[in-house]
């Protein structure tokens, strides 16, 4: 090949090397840039990277396995990281997992905030007030109030050791959730995320099949001074409140029912993914028949429940509690209701009223001829009103004849 021939070959190659470089527009990272590359070589102290074939990267140090999403990576796998240095001692760009964790566990947050996702969080510690939970490298927080219906620390009495206990139990542990609050301002302590509403939103269906009136069986999962609350159909939960367990006063739940036990109810309200139910409505109001039992003017022997500063709670029998008011107990002046009364106390008491529909028996303690007198003419007036109400049905129904 001629001299001047070889010169016009060198000169089209440099114009084709220059035209390909101009078109690729290589540019050097810089310090803040995320960029992607392939893993050459992973080792406990450092990870290379081959980026786009042009530079060689290294992760090491603190910079490496603060994420688990580092922690398996193999020759071949694609990853991002951050630039932190354009140039380190040996010539490649220094790069950080810590920094690109970082910022994509925020784009996911964000995300997930906005499009109310599921995400999924690691549990790291807790308080008394909830969990301290991680997202990638980003720590938050789930309040006790957030959790799920199954996860949600029910302690008799409000045991503040034992509901911290139990809260303790869940590190270690993955909970899916939702963020319900994201500051990036104060990471740690403003982004608040929730289990509850995503246990909701799972719930809807299952929830839809069920109706006001709807008779369930359940197991009791927990008992509390208010109430007990029970599982039952697909993980549902309600509650039956202390006033809807039994028509009788009842003072705690726990004397009455254990947790394990199977228990029927109704459904009486449904607000959102909240249930409520009662055992009571199952069973016969035995204040239907009360007038058979017992009367205004009666003397009656009833069972001191409860000695209150305004009167006495009394079982008259196991369906039936009536109440005396302090001002039918007899006490003389500056006399104390406890000095005179104890629980477990059995005494003589006369019915000085009874209204079965509002479920209230009156009682009172040495009742004199006069009370007695004023009860009968209750009674009587009552009997008058009933028989009035009888004559009136039978002229109309005469009448229409």
């Amino acid at each position: 090949m001629s001299e001047e021939k070889t010169k016009m070959t060198n000169n089209e190659s440099a114009k084709d090397f220059a035209a390909l470089f101009d078109k690729e527009k290589v540019s050097v990272p810089q310090v803040g840039d995320i960029v992607t590359g392939t893993v050459v070589s992973a080792s406990k102290a450092e990870v290379k990277l081959d980026i786009d074939g042009i530079f060689v990267g290294v992760v090491r140090g603190r910079e490496l396995y603060e994420d688990p999403t580092y922690a398996n990576l193999k020759p071949g796998d694609e990853i991002e990281a951050t630039v932190v240095e354009e140039e380190n001692e040996n010539g490649e760009l220094e790069l950080s997992f810590r920094y690109a964790g970082q910022a994509k566990a925020i784009a996911d947050l964000k995300d997930a905030f906005e499009n109310k996702k599921v995400i999924k969080v690691r549990v790291t510690g807790a308080n008394r007030g909830g969990l301290m939970v991680v997202f990638g490298q980003i720590n938050g927080f789930l309040p006790v109030s957030q959790l799920s219906p199954e996860h949600y620390p029910r302690v008799k009495g409000g045991d503040k050791t034992r509901i911290l206990e139990k809260l303790k139990s869940f590190v270690g542990k993955e909970l899916e959730v939702k963020v319900m609050n994201l500051d990036e301002a104060e990471r740690e302590e403003k982004i608040i995320f929730s289990e509850k509403d995503v246990w909701n939103e799972k719930q809807k269906d299952v929830i839809s099949k069920y109706k006001i009136g709807s008779r369930v069986e359940g197991i009791i999962t927990a008992i509390t001074d208010f109430g007990v609350f029970i599982s039952f159909g697909e993980s549902l939960e309600g509650l039956i409140h202390i006033s809807e367990l039994a028509w009788q006063r009842i003072d705690d739940p726990a004397d009455l029912l254990k947790v394990g036990d199977k228990i029927n109810a109704e459904i009486i309200s449904i607000s959102g993914s909240k249930i409520f139910l009662s055992a009571k409505r199952l069973l016969k109001d035995p204040w239907e028949d009360v007038a058979e039992k017992y009367a205004v003017g009666q003397t009656v022997k009833g069972k001191i429940l409860k000695v209150n500063p305004f009167g006495l709670f009394v079982k008259l029998d196991d369906d039936i509690h009536g109440l005396a008011h302090i001002s039918q107990l007899n006490l003389a002046p500056g006399q104390k209701i406890s000095d005179l009364y104890k629980p477990e106390e059995e005494r003589e008491f006369t019915v000085v009223s009874l209204e079965p529909k509002e479920h209230r028996l009156g009682l009172a303690v040495g009742a004199d001829r006069k009370i007695k007198k004023e009860a009968a003419k209750k009674e009587e007036k009552i009997e008058e009103e009933k028989k009035e109400k009888k004559t009136k049905k039978k002229e109309a129904a005469e009448e229409e004849k």
